[in-house]
């Protein structure tokens, strides 16, 4: 459980970066710019440690983002909805490489609020279930 724990703490400072991302005074592009960066570590770390979790509390090994996100939805940690919006956001990870497209940018930036309270849930969810 230490190395859980130890995930789950670099998980939610990945997670504050993300939140103070949104108060940066910045110009408009590299603002953008900063806070993607920052979701994309911050996806990361998040879906590792449900990783690690499913992995030390339920005995599930899965290898890919989308199949933590799965296995998640099947013990109940993310409901129907938020596992739909878990997998687009796994998608928009992927997306990031292409950022020199500008409209792509704009729209990931767009998404970035909900991204971060569903991270934000379900780290969340991972940590109060360990500490039942």
């Amino acid at each position: 459980m230490e190395r859980l724990n130890q995930v789950f703490s670099v998980a939610q400072r990945a997670l504050q970066t993300l939140v103070e991302a949104q108060t940066v005074c910045l110009p408009p592009r590299e603002l953008r710019d900063v806070r993607i960066l920052r979701f994309v570590y911050t996806f990361e770390a998040v879906w590792k440690a449900a990783k690690r979790f499913l992995l030390e509390v339920h005995g599930l090994d899965n290898a890919s983002p989308k199949g933590c996100m799965r296995a998640c939805h099947e013990i109940g940690l993310l409901d129907e909805a938020e596992t739909a919006h878990a997998l687009g956001m796994a998608d928009d990870r992927n997306l990031v490489v292409h950022l020199y497209n500008e409209a792509l940018a704009v729209a990931l930036e767009s998404r970035l609020a909900g991204h971060t309270a569903l991270l934000a849930r379900w780290l969340d969810s991972m940590v109060q279930r360990v500490g039942e």
